[in-house]
């Protein structure tokens, strides 16, 4: 069998796959049918959890430069935004970068790292072997086929690799639509984002490059279940001023498309030899920008498994816990987004009513107003571990702990390991069983001290996701040190569950 990947699909999330394909030294072929970026950026917002992601590789970089930033989130365009500042994260805003320049960035590290990225090359068909799948692609000169040991679906809702996968994408045709509009504005409004709800509509309208501004609608007319057309800008125009009261002088559209709440999930996000991530795998309205960063998530899960098992550090069992923990995730973003939709095409006396018993209680509710927040900027996910006893950070995002007075937990992660963190609290041998498939560091005295669910932990193995893989309270040097062995076993040889055929 081989050892090489190919990701049908160029988008953010492919090209972030092939990133930590390729840091694992994994052979990565990207085709992706489109010639070029495609510039017209449905996805413009990065959110806190996603900047973490590629901060843990060290690739946030330029993004941080080149993007917006705003330290809210809105649930529903309810009055009352919800403020990311208060959360636990080097990251407490949203970036506004349109998706073509994120894959721009991302394709450059891909490529960087080694991957061979196909641009203009066309996946038609991909058939699934006993040890292999021969992908046939049609590029610009000529077709030929390319033999892989996995193939990767990144290729959006209507993914051709979930097709030959034969794997079912279930959910529901919309019911609702939106609009979206980039423009150039003679008079445009002040501060980084525009939000209004009224009987008559929604608006929301955010700042591009360019001295361009991205304006998306939802109005009474949308709630239908045919699909008109794609806006004109007389259209445009004429709902903003039913909205706002004035078109802020809009001229010059480069963009006008439609989009609906279609939702679907896949059955599988693996079937044999065949994954699926991002767009290909879940499907749902594009509320607050979760697309992109989902599809990122996606990838982060999926690239340190996927490598694991082609290298034969890691037992397959590790790999289909790949749909265990992110296909959850997929069905609450659909539930979420799908509830901001009901919320936000309220436009009756009592959708009206719901909004503002809703927003009062946010706003009364601290808990409720954090517990959103944390959902909206990705931070809240979580992986609960199956069976036996486990310590309460297992299968929580580790933050960005300060382990000493010049490194912090994500420096430790850059390479694509696993690390053992020795937080110095227990004298004796303390930590052991490491081996070539992870880091250990041990904190000098004075490390971490702020977050109270963090005070006593003796060790923990922190994923390469930045996910806690296991932690311990234990006191007893030796003690710990057979926990930390079985921990680091266990991380990449886990109890098999199920097995995805």
């Amino acid at each position: 069998m081989g050892k090489n990947v190919v990701v049908v699909g160029g988008g953010p999330t492919g090209m972030w796959l092939a990133c930590e394909l390729r840091l694992a030294g994994v052979p990565t072929v990207v085709l992706e049918q489109d010639a070029d970026i495609d510039q017209h950026s449905r996805a413009l917002t990065v959110h806190p959890r996603t900047i973490e992601t590629l901060a843990l590789r060290g690739a946030h970089v330029d993004l941080l430069a080149e993007g917006g930033r705003i330290p809210s989130g809105h649930f529903a365009v309810l009055d009352d935004r919800l403020d990311f500042r208060p959360l636990d994260t080097d990251f407490p805003f949203t970036l506004t970068l349109p998706q073509a320049r994120t894959t721009e960035l991302l394709q450059t590290r891909a490529v960087a790292l080694g991957a061979d990225v196909r641009r203009g090359h066309r996946v038609t068909d991909c058939v699934a072997t006993d040890g292999e799948v021969a992908v046939s692609v049609q590029g610009p000169d000529a077709a030929y086929v390319l033999e892989a040991a996995y193939v990767v679906g990144c290729d959006g809702t209507r993914s051709l690799v979930r097709e030959r996968a034969g794997i079912d994408f279930d959910g529901t045709r919309f019911t609702a639509l939106g609009a979206l509009a980039d423009v150039v504005l003679a008079d445009p409004p002040s501060g980084p984002v525009t939000s209004e709800w009224t009987p008559q509509g929604t608006l929301m309208l955010v700042p591009l490059s360019g001295g361009r501004h991205r304006i998306a609608l939802h109005s009474p007319e949308d709630l239908r279940t045919d699909w008109p057309g794609e806006p004109s800008l007389e259209e445009i125009r004429a709902r903003v001023r039913r909205i706002a009261g004035t078109d802020y002088g809009m001229h010059s559209p480069s963009w006008l498309s439609r989009y609906g709440n279609t939702s679907r999930l896949a059955r599988h996000y693996r079937k044999g030899r065949f994954l699926l991530a991002g767009d290909a795998a879940h499907q749902h309205m594009p509320m607050g920008g979760v697309g992109l960063n989902v599809g990122v998530q996606d990838a982060m899960n999926l690239g340190w498994k996927l490598a694991a098992t082609l290298q034969g550090r890691a037992a397959d069992a590790l790999l289909d816990t790949y749909h265990d923990e992110r296909h959850p995730v997929g069905a609450d973003t659909i539930e979420h987004t799908q509830a901001q939709t009901a919320l936000m095409a309220g436009f009756s006396p009592q959708g009206s009513a719901l909004r503002s018993l809703l927003g009062k209680l946010i706003a009364q509710q601290p808990q409720l107003r954090d517990a959103l927040a944390e959902r909206l900027s990705g931070l809240s996910v979580q992986y609960p571990p199956q069976g036996g006893r486990h310590h309460p950070l297992t299968g929580c995002r580790a933050p960005n702990l300060r382990l000493s007075d010049t490194e912090h937990l994500f420096d430790l992660l850059g390479d694509g390991r696993p690390v053992l963190v020795d937080f110095g609290r227990v004298g004796g041998p303390g930590t052991g069983g490491t081996d070539a498939r992870t880091n250990r560091y041990r904190c000098p005295p004075g490390g971490e001290q702020s977050r109270p669910a963090w005070a006593a932990v003796s060790a923990a193995l922190i994923r390469p996701d930045g996910y806690v893989g296991w932690a311990s309270d234990e006191t007893d040097p030796d003690a710990l040190s057979d926990e930390t062995g079985k921990a680091v076993a266990a991380l990449h040889h886990p109890e098999p569950e199920r097995h995805h055929a």
